[in-house]
């Protein structure tokens, strides 16, 4: 198998780093051949904490997912997230060249709209273009091949810590493996999750993961806005572990299984059985209860949300309503809170099978991981395309040389 057709999406996330391997086939399709989950120790809120454990984690997820698919794995392209990224929306202008718009011109373009100031220790993800604007016309989404005079490009700006992202890599690259490229999380799961058509009427993506809850704006097909808010699925487990005093692998597990954040919709009565601290009894509880810790979690999170669409003043934007996913959006009564908190319809937004995704994978925890594999393969068919032509140019040349050494030959002798 060519190792230049393997490709993997590695997702380090605060409770499990899960590593998936695909291949693309010569027309670009992409396959899925293998998957490797493993709890995660060592990060805290998308950061790294320790770097032992994260290291650990990361090498156990690989194994298993390179047992599966039966291939090496030389490079990954790595989601991140984490209180530290911070986005904005910015623009830059030029003046064209020539008669048409040009790559180099676009890229130019794009290099104007990141000049900006930034702090010493930050650095830029992504720089993503929203529009493009040809003198006076808006909405472009590629300006190539256009006649102007005046190219103006809209776009939004990702930066983070350059020490958090390196640690993060350096845990990465402890395990043997190149760290191809950063892709922050959001626009990740937003690539797994959602249509071309959603993200043109404009929707809200809601990642809730363990230790963060990232969220994604799409309009126009266009990213409007991100940002990583710091309360994860760990805070329900935790506020359960605290109300109930349970330990915290019971609390995940009552949370899992019987976790629901409105108490309406449940049998009042109905109790359940849980696990003390150790030396201490088990005791019956009232699912009304649990509902109550996690349902109050639960509000904060969506009036959160709710303070960044006033905030942004984001209100116009999101037609299409709000889209949760990430493990946490599987609790029970998610979307109904939502809907009644912000106002807005809300679903839970599962992967878009490709590549023989299993029902196992076709859940909203795999939501990010399978992103980065399509992120992955989207560059590596860019990078296909441009060697193709270089070589095709190559051979141009060469054709050409030898014409003009043939013709040389031919008035000599």
């Amino acid at each position: 198998m060519n190792e230049k057709n393997v490709i993997v999406g590695l997702d380090i996330g605060t409770t499990k780093v899960c590593t998936i391997v695909g291949i693309q086939g010569p027309n670009s399709e992409l396959e899925i051949i293998g998957i490797g989950t493993h709890p995660s120790y060592g990060l805290k809120k998308g950061s790294v904490v320790n770097i032992d454990k994260t290291v650990r984690s990361i090498q156990c997820s690989l194994e298993e997912a390179k047992l599966m698919a039966g291939v090496n794995i030389q490079r990954a392209t790595i989601g991140l997230a984490g209180s530290h990224i911070y986005s904005f929306n910015s623009s830059g202008v030029v003046a064209i060249k020539g008669e048409e718009i040009t790559e180099e011109d676009v890229n130019r373009v794009l290099e104007a709209a990141k000049a900006v100031v930034i702090p010493s220790d930050r650095e830029i993800l992504h720089v993503i273009p929203q529009e493009f604007r040809v003198d006076n016309t808006s909405g472009i989404k590629n300006p190539v091949g256009m006649c102007g005079v005046r190219l103006e490009a809209h776009v939004h700006v990702v930066t983070g810590s350059i020490s958090l992202i390196q640690n993060l890599v350096k845990c990465v690259e402890q395990t043997g493996i190149h760290a191809d490229h950063i892709t922050l999380q959001p626009i990740a799961s937003s690539e797994a999750v959602l249509s071309s058509e959603e993200k043109e009427m404009g929707v809200i993506l809601v990642d809730i993961g363990g230790g963060t809850t990232d969220i994604a704006v799409w309009k126009e097909g266009s990213l409007v806005h991100s940002q990583i808010i710091p309360v994860g699925g760990n805070h329900f487990t935790n506020d359960l572990a605290v109300a109930l005093k349970i330990p915290h692998a019971e609390a995940e597990r009552v949370k899992i299984n019987h976790g629901c954040v409105l108490s309406e919709k449940l049998n009042q009565s109905a109790h359940i059985t849980v696990q003390g601290l150790s030396g201490t009894k088990p005791k019956e509880v009232r699912l009304s209860v649990i509902a109550e810790v996690l349902g109050a979690r639960a509000e904060e999170l969506f009036d959160i949300i709710r303070e960044v669409i006033v905030e942004k003043n984001l209100q116009n934007d999101i037609t299409g309503g709000i889209v949760l996913t990430g493990g946490g959006a599987l609790t029970k009564g998610m979307p109904e809170l939502g809907e009644y908190i912000l106002e807005r319809s809300t679903k839970i937004g599962y992967p878009i099978p490709f590549g023989g995704m299993t029902n196992i994978m076709q859940n909203p925890k795999y939501s990010t991981v399978l992103g980065l594999l399509i992120e992955a393969a989207k560059r590596n068919t860019v990078v296909t395309v441009q060697k193709k032509e270089s070589h095709v140019e190559q051979a141009d040349l060469i054709r050409k040389l030898s014409d003009s050494l043939k013709n040389v030959f031919k008035e000599i002798f």
